[in-house]
Formats: C-alpha cells, sequence, structure tokens
C-alpha cells in the first residue's frame, strides 16, 4: 500500500511462517523496503506482528487514529492528493518507487518469490500448518 491511516487498535504482521507458508503475495520481499531489514527479518521469520504504533514509529504506517476516524483520515489525505496535478503525482510516485520506461524493479524479486511458492506450497509442512490451526493444536513439522 502506499499509504496507510490505521486505527489505534490495529496490528500489522505476516504469520504465514506459524502455519508452514511464506508471505507469497510481496510481503516477504517488500516489508525490508518499508522497514530496517533486521525489523523487517524478525516479523518474516517470528510471524509475530507489530503494534499500530510501532508501525507509525518505524514508518510504515502514515497516520495511527480511533477507529472511527480511519475512513475520514483516509478520504482527508486521498482529497489532499487529488487536488495535486495528476500528471506530477503519477511522475512523482513512479520516481519514488524507481518505476520507469516499462521497467519493474521488483521483477526480479517476484521471479525468486515464485520459486520459493514452488518448495514451500509443495511441502508437507504447508498442509500440516493450517491444518493444525484449524484443528486448534500446535504444529508437526517434517521439513519437507
Amino acid at each position: 500500500s502506499d499509504l496507510i491511516v490505521a486505527a489505534e487498535h490495529a496490528t500489522f504482521g505476516l504469520p504465514e511462517v506459524k502455519r508452514g507458508l511464506i508471505a507469497a503475495a510481496g510481503g516477504a520481499f517488500r516489508l525490508s523496503h518499508h522497514l530496517p531489514r533486521k525489523l523487517a527479518v524478525e516479523l518474516l521469520l517470528t510471524g509475530e506482528p507489530i503494534s499500530a504504533a510501532d508501525a507509525l514509529r518505524w514508518g510504515l504506517a502514515n497516520r495511527v487514529v480511533p477507529a472511527a476516524e480511519v475512513l475520514p483520515t483516509a478520504l482527508a489525505l486521498a482529497h489532499q492528493i487529488a487536488a495535486n496535478a495528476p500528471l506530477a503525482v503519477q511522475s512523482s510516485k513512479r520516481l519514488a518507487y524507481g518505476i520507469g520506461n516499462g521497467r519493474d524493479p521488483e521483477s526480479e524479486l517476484w521471479a525468486l518469490n515464485e520459486a520459493e511458492i514452488e518448495v514451500v506450497f509443495r511441502s508437507q509442512d504447508a498442509r500440516e500448518g493450517p491444518l493444525a490451526f484449524a484443528e486448534k493444536r500446535l504444529p508437526v513439522w517434517q521439513a519437507h
């Protein structure tokens, strides 16, 4: 997400490793672009979440507000952006993300992500994790 307005009670995390899976929607490689690498790796490897206050402190969230103010705050931010010149906003976003001339800087990372998906999602652990979660028991990992 480009911008995040979070409720005070929100938490952020990637719990996939607790279920024998990986954060295959890009979170595994994108998180370290938004947080210090060591914090990102801790979140990825432990599966533990961080609070909205910590997300704000580390720059993962733009605003943390009471739950009733999330939508109005997000809309105010969107209106503020929409009031600017569209081409300048679009160009600024491309520059911020390093996107240009049809080049996606994440393309190699997506290829690596797909290769890791093949390994992890075909494993016995990928079946065991969700099953153990559904059965409300601790998983028995086999590492295969």
